[in-house]
């Protein structure tokens, strides 16, 4: 069992910076995939980005890419995402999610926090 905790979301104005935070417990990664998605009213959730456990494999949605950084520390158990130049589109409740294929698909992934929200304001 794996139980993912997400924090670092907030308000922010438009071209400012947010830095998402997710603490993983349960069991080690090795061999598994992290990743970010978000929602917002009225629409589904879609994939932001998403990072193996070397870290040297990334991927980005066209939405935020150039503008968004996943990254991870697996002595510590976390996987974050620095968000940058920031738009009102990217309001949002943001979920951190584990699964062990690539994938930009919600079923992808096995286990889910419980997601933070982001508004960013125009």
């Amino acid at each position: 069992q794996v139980q993912l905790v997400e924090s670092g979301g907030g308000l922010v104005q438009a071209g400012g910076s947010l830095r998402l935070s997710c603490v993983a417990s349960g069991r080690t990664f090795s061999r598994i995939y992290m990743a970010w998605f978000r929602q917002s009213p009225g629409k589904e959730r879609e994939f932001v980005a998403t990072i193996n456990w070397s870290g040297d494999y990334t991927y980005y949605a066209d939405s935020v890419k150039g503008r968004f950084s996943i990254s991870r520390d697996n002595a510590k158990n976390t996987v974050s995402l620095q968000m940058n130049s920031l738009k009102p589109e990217d309001t949002a409740v943001y979920f951190c999610a584990t699964g062990n294929v690539r994938s930009v698909g919600r079923g992808g992934y096995d286990y889910w926090g419980q997601g933070t929200q982001v508004t960013v304001s125009s």
